[in-house]
């Protein structure tokens, strides 16, 4: 039961990771909306690559 709610955590965590890079890029490309839906994407993405 313990690795279930471990791998949860880590995968929240890919998101959060993701989320914040997409913010940072956002602003420095002076497009937000963008930066977060390509932060969703990574960090989306990280999940599945982790689990393989």
């Amino acid at each position: 039961m313990k690795n279930n709610k471990n791998k949860d955590e880590n995968s929240n965590n890919n998101l959060a990771i993701g989320i914040s890079l997409g913010l940072l890029f956002g602003l420095l490309w002076d497009n937000l909306a963008l930066g977060l839906a390509l932060g969703v994407a990574i960090g989306s993405l990280s999940k599945s690559y982790k689990k393989k």
